[in-house]
């Protein structure tokens, strides 16, 4: 359950699941880095071993058998996620695509093959999706269309809001409306939580890359799915068998990461304003991405759904040459995947994250992607000025 709904998000955020410190006579969470467990005795470890196994949570007293089951470090990052996405549970994974193939297994474990996707999204999620490689198949949908794709053997509607790369807003409860009783995953890395909570929305389960916003630093792998008990339990029964789960290291520094988050990612949405309006002014780039920029939120939905439109933004340099060159020319910006860390990031999508996405589906050539950190945005603006005008 979410710790102390009534304490404010960022005295969450900073205190989530660390309430047994003191009395473990700790400052900071241990690492628990066994990958075996001791057993009290063979029927005892026998039912934990089943329990675990099937996607239970640990029982007072009993053993965690072994790394793959269970760790004591990653429940701790599972908590203080939950508490931040207002879930019953959430479940951590190695990597943000490792969380996804656990939705898209359990969904296929439960007789329901068929996902309908609304793109943008990212590009691994695109590919994981259209190759059909975990036994489903794809029907693609406009946001407003989603209704009218859903079949009976419909088992997920995967959004991503904001969109990735060029920053499409979703109005997350219309698309859950639409859905009725199939359950809708929101891929939440882009805004996080402090931004945007689509379970208070109706989506059944949010997605993170906690690779990016979350971890916040560029040194942590992980992916984590927050939801309700129900679903939880499906998922860490498909992360028991297939051996998915999160390193407790990198848990570690996940749910550290979580203590900076809100401050990180206001701080950086501050930044990226002023560089999405110093973008707009320049006569060389064709357009500009980002939900707080004129025209890209028709719905409005930056204040109703997303508190804020985030500090990842896209532009289109027009075509493939002048995009790349700016790209290979910045100096302070590292030109680089990923994004959501405390150092600004470019890449070029179409040659990059969204290679394997169909081409008609595939962002333009000139489009690079922005994600903007905790520099002061006169020395990002005057990097991006170098790059472009060099």
């Amino acid at each position: 359950m979410p710790q102390h709904p009534h304490l404010a998000f960022d005295t969450m955020a900073v205190h989530g699941a660390r309430e047994d410190l003191a009395g473990l006579g700790a400052h900071v969470p241990p690492i628990d880095l066994s990958s075996t467990a001791p057993l009290p005795d063979v029927e005892s470890g026998g039912d934990s071993y089943e329990n675990l196994a099937g996607g239970g949570v640990l029982e007072q007293g009993h053993s965690p058998v072994y790394q793959r089951l269970w760790n004591p470090t990653v429940a701790r990052f599972e908590e203080a996620l939950a508490g931040l996405e207002r879930a019953e549970q959430s479940v951590a994974y190695a990597s943000g695509m490792a969380a996804l193939s656990a939705v898209l297994l359990a969904m296929v474990q439960s007789g329901k093959r068929h996902v309908v996707g609304v793109r943008p999204l990212y590009g691994g999620t695109d590919h994981v999706l259209a190759t059909n490689l975990l036994g489903t198949h794809v029907s693609w949908a406009k946001a407003d269309g989603v209704g009218a794709a859903i079949t009976r053997d419909t088992g997920l509607v995967v959004i991503e809001s904001p969109g990735n790369p060029t920053l499409e807003l979703v109005d997350i409860a219309d698309v859950v409306r639409q859905a009725g009783d199939v359950p809708v995953l929101v891929d939440n890395t882009f805004a996080t939580p402090v931004l945007q909570r689509p379970l208070e929305l109706g989506a059944r389960l949010v997605m993170h890359s906690a690779t990016k916003y979350l971890g916040g630093h560029g040194d942590v792998l992980a992916g984590i799915v927050a939801t309700d008990a129900e679903w939880a339990a499906r998922l860490r029964g498909v992360r028991a068998l297939t051996g998915g789960i999160l390193h407790p290291l990198s848990a570690y520094l996940a749910h550290r990461g979580l203590q900076t988050l809100p401050i990180r990612v206001r701080a950086q949405q501050e930044n990226a304003m002023a560089v999405a309006a110093w973008l707009a002014e320049q006569p060389q780039v064709k357009n500009v991405y980002y939900p707080g920029a004129p025209g890209c939120d028709p719905a409005g939905l930056v204040g109703r759904q997303m508190s804020g439109p985030g500090s990842i933004l896209a532009f289109d340099m027009g075509d493939y040459a002048r995009a790349a060159h700016v790209a290979e020319h910045v100096e302070l910006i590292t030109h680089a995947v990923s994004l959501g860390g405390v150092d600004s990031l470019i890449q070029h999508p179409a040659s990059l994250t969204h290679r394997p996405v169909a081409p008609e589906a595939r962002p333009v050539p000139g489009v690079l992607r922005l994600s903007v950190g905790l520099e002061d945005p006169a020395d990002l603006i005057a990097d991006l000025e170098r790059a472009m005008r060099g």
